[in-house]
């Protein structure tokens, strides 16, 4: 049950310290979903060209590591987000268009090893860019890879298999498909290396997303709805619209721009359906989420659907 957390910002904000306010308090409020360990992606704003994948550096221990890829940098580490972020990083939070929040609570893959931390960031083919990614929730994994050729991974997560997966599909149906597809909980967040400017938000079965704008028109995404409502009360930040996504939601996101949207079916095993999928929430914006649910249930991996 891991948190999510976003901010893709408005080239036009007056004020960008208050957006990088809010996703450090929206870091702070995601330690409720998950301690195992937790990470923060910060893009620099500059296209990473195909083919032009410098190499990565920085340093990393069994504890932390803090990776600068060409185009991001990624800070991740063990325990609470408290204690992977600094304030050394604010320069360079409050300049990023793009940056991408993380709180984990291992469901798939060693809690101890970073590799399986998120953001992750995961190539694309043929020497591509690839894409900055994170994922809430668990899915079947070995569907995943008797489905697809996939190149081996770097960690033992279901998440990586997933966004290797993604980080191949181009345009909204190739990306719908892929998410049709799954099975188990997914709330998804990832941006493709080259387009910073830009960010994918996906719900499939049961784990919440909830996307908002402020009155300086930055954009955000949280696993919990209420924590916008603690953040406006604790910053500066404003905020004009939070939406609840429901199942089967895909958006691309663009400053200024209509997002770009498309429906899917999403599937779940029958074991999926536990509150702790709302950890965090109020009650009354759980049971208004719960009522709302729309996904397929499968009794296993290969079972067939039925309706929720």
């Amino acid at each position: 049950m891991c948190g999510l957390f976003g901010l893709l910002r408005s080239p036009h904000a007056d004020h960008p310290e208050r957006a990088s306010d809010a996703l450090v308090a929206l870091g702070a409020l995601a330690e409720e979903r998950g301690t195992d360990s937790a990470g923060l992606a910060l893009f620099t704003g500059r296209p990473v060209a195909h083919g032009a994948e410098g190499p990565a550096a920085g340093t990393a221990d069994d504890r932390r590591s803090d990776i600068s890829h060409d185009g991001v940098r990624v800070v991740k580490g063990r325990g609470a987000f408290g204690g992977v972020w600094g304030t050394g990083l604010l320069p360079l939070l409050d300049a990023a268009p793009l940056a991408f929040g993380h709180t984990r609570w291992a469901t798939q893959g060693s809690p101890f090893s970073l590799d399986n931390a998120s953001p992750l960031v995961v190539p694309g083919p043929h020497g591509a860019p690839g894409i900055v990614a994170t994922h809430n929730g668990d899915v079947e994994a070995g569907l995943l890879r008797a489905r697809y050729s996939l190149p081996p991974a770097t960690g033992t997560t279901d998440s990586e298999p997933l966004f290797q997966i993604l980080a191949r599909a181009r345009g909204t149906a190739e990306i719908t498909g892929v998410l049709r597809g799954l099975v188990g909980r997914a709330a998804l967040a990832w941006a493709d290396r080259s387009r910073p400017g830009e960010v994918h938000l996906a719900r499939a079965a049961l784990s919440p997303l909830a996307v908002a704008a402020d009155t300086d028109r930055n954009l955000y995404w949280a696993s919990n709805p209420d924590w916008f409502r603690r953040v406006q009360d604790a910053t500066a930040v404003r905020f004009a619209t939070v939406v609840m996504l429901r199942e089967g939601t895909y958006l691309r996101l663009t400053p200024g721009d209509v997002p770009a949207r498309a429906g899917f079916v999403p599937t779940a095993r029958d074991w999926d359906l536990d509150d702790r999928v709302w950890t965090g929430f109020t009650p009354a914006d759980r049971d208004a989420d719960r009522a709302r649910l729309r996904h397929l249930v499968v009794g296993n991996a290969t079972a067939g659907p039925r309706v929720a």
